[in-house]
């Protein structure tokens, strides 16, 4: 833990390494651009677009990247199966510059391999929620306008009872054996294969095309379409290799280079998210990073691979941390190789990070990383010594090219050690929501994306989060919209009004609960509901805890529904205290 002082000396040096980093000449040097009237930092000499980022993993051209159980590609061999699926797309299904294409699957590795055909021909990839039910999935096929949809078995048994809704075409992803209304995959690229190879520059694919549609759960029920170009996303990946550079330079005793490994990580979250898709698929061709896959999450075959797969990073929710620590596998894995533990999408509960020092040898850099889907993942990040003696912040803005500050209701900016709205912006904050310029404008203004969080800047520079202005749940580092929670509670004919908010949980960090009034006469149970829910909400949104009254649930003066009261009846009433 440092001092006071020795916070300000590291901070002086690492200023120092960070000017030489990004000064001219240098291969992470950043100039100045305007982009839509705005004045944006960015990288100078970085790949113009996502292929081109891609191609860098050929500098490991025979070394395994993508693992899943008994499938192994090597760098060359992914980014040649991902050129054919390219062709594919363009001479069998006529995709376009411009068009969509979604993908909805588990973590597989033609996931990635879809996702690189899709940006590599300059379409737009569309990664979908794998756990939305039906109603939800049409929404997201209809919004985007996706063309094509990737789609493994599980995902296209959901799907079938509203295909007729949509007009997507489904190449099938291992499908169950004999299944064979839609193409699959590989037999796809068998087709192809005598056909002769793209000339991918006659694209042309600019740093400033759309490359992305992520959905993201805010403050209302729909999901928004978060339109991203290949700007933002390279300038987010190499945003992380900078600040990784720059803390491996003030601090070359964690470096992750091991002369035993190369370098790995565990793909444990959903590649739907910006953290799986970005921070650990996408950056690892910078890294030239093995990613080993998981069928779901489970705390034991994480460490299995961790000794097996010789991972060097186990990043994730904090929850996943919390799960590994106590697993009884811990104390007999090998974790040599593991140098880095990360986590995203979620604050570490207190006491995680105590446990991480006491279990992790001194060797293991931990860290924590704040961002939004709307800012490609990127905001502010902490580690090692900074993380351990500011557990309770979530980092210094991500470096070069990304500031943050604070602002009053007003707009006006805060000193440091006043709470107000954490704002974001960066050459990696996104070009709008899809087809809402109404809400867009709601959120960025004059280049500064408004991110709903509340939080101040401490003394050093580094970011505390407060509270959510947002009315969501953070649930495991998946994001639930309340209102879209209250308004499926609604359906239900027993259901009179609700509300819904997040209760404390020792794994998840946040579970979701409810509160509803009953009509007069209703005799419907809790379960009754969470089943009735499961069939319309996905999974994770369903509340744990739903208590039910038949009076008028309590209000403030304004006449809104009192959530933080309910909440707090709920936290007592269940013991969460």
């Amino acid at each position: 833990m440092l001092t006071a002082q020795q916070i300000e000396q590291d901070l002086s040096q690492l200023r120092d390494i960070v000017i030489k980093l990004k000064a001219p000449g240098s291969p992470l040097a950043v100039t100045k651009i305007t982009l839509d009237g705005v004045e944006q930092v960015v990288f100078e000499h970085v790949p113009e677009n996502l292929r081109e980022v891609y191609r860098i993993g050929l500098q490991a051209a025979e070394r395994d990247f993508l693992v899943y159980e008994q499938e192994r590609f090597s760098f060359r061999q992914t980014i040649e199966i991902a050129e054919r699926m390219a062709l594919v797309l363009i001479e069998h299904y006529q995709i376009q510059k411009g068009d969509r294409v979604a993908i909805c699957s588990r973590n597989y590795p033609e996931w990635c391999l879809a996702f690189m055909a899709v940006t590599m021909i300059g379409a737009v990839v569309v990664p979908m929620n794998s756990w939305w039910q039906s109603s939800e999935l049409v929404f997201g096929l209809k919004d985007s306008g996706a063309k094509v949809l990737f789609a493994d078995q599980e995902r296209i048994n959901t799907l079938k009872p509203v295909m007729a809704q949509t007009n997507v075409q489904i190449i099938s992803v291992k499908p169950d054996e004999g299944y064979t209304e839609y193409p699959e995959f590989y037999q796809l690229l068998d087709k192809h294969k005598h056909r002769p190879a793209l000339d991918f520059k006659s694209l042309k694919v600019s740093p400033d095309d759309n490359a992305s549609i992520m959905y993201t759960s805010g403050s209302t029920g729909t999901p928004k379409g978060v339109l991203s170009t290949h700007r933002n996303i390279v300038n987010a990946i190499f945003s992380w290799v900078f600040v990784k550079e720059a803390a491996e330079t003030l601090r070359p005793e964690l470096v992750e280079k091991n002369p035993e490994f190369d370098p790995a990580i565990l793909c444990n979250v959903p590649l739907f998210h910006v953290t799986g898709c970005h921070a650990q698929f996408l950056a690892s061709f910078a890294y030239q990073r093995k990613l080993v896959m998981m069928y779901k999450w489970n705390a034991d075959k994480a460490l299995e691979l961790i000794e097996t797969e010789r991972l060097s990073v186990l990043h994730g929710v904090p929850t996943m941390t919390w799960e590994v620590m106590n697993s009884p596998r811990f104390e007999q894995t090998d974790l040599r190789s593991l140098r880095i533990v990360q986590s995203g999408g979620a604050s570490r509960p207190p006491g995680h990070l105590a446990m991480m020092q006491k279990k992790f040898s001194p060797t293991v850099q931990p860290g924590l990383g704040y961002g939004l889907t709307e800012t490609n993942a990127i905001g502010a990040t902490i580690t090692g010594a900074f993380y351990l003696s500011k557990p309770e912040s979530t980092g210094r803005p991500t470096q070069p090219v990304t500031q943050i500050r604070i602002e009053d209701e007003n707009g006006n900016e805060l000193p440091a050690g006043q709470i107000g709205e954490i704002c974001i912006k960066g050459a990696t904050v996104m070009k709008g929501y899809w087809n809402r310029p109404l809400d867009t404008a709601a959120v960025i203004k004059s280049g500064w994306f408004h991110t709903g969080d509340l939080g101040l800047l401490d003394e050093h520079g580094f970011v505390i989060i407060k509270d959510r202005a947002k009315d969501i749940v953070i649930r495991g580092g998946e994001n639930v919209a309340c209102a879209e929670v209250e308004y499926a509670l609604s359906e239900h004919p027993d259901v009179f009004e609700a509300a819904v908010y997040g209760l404390p949980d020792e794994r998840l960090g946040e579970i979701v609960g409810a509160t509803i009034m009953t009509k007069p006469g209703s005799s419907v149970s809790a379960d009754q509901l969470q089943a009735f829910l499961g069939s319309h909400i996905a999974h994770y949104k369903v509340p744990s805890h739903i208590l039910i009254q038949t009076e008028q649930l309590e209000r403030i003066a304004s006449g809104k529904i009192a959530k933080k009261l309910l909440r707090q009846q709920a936290i007592e009433r269940l013991g969460l205290v």
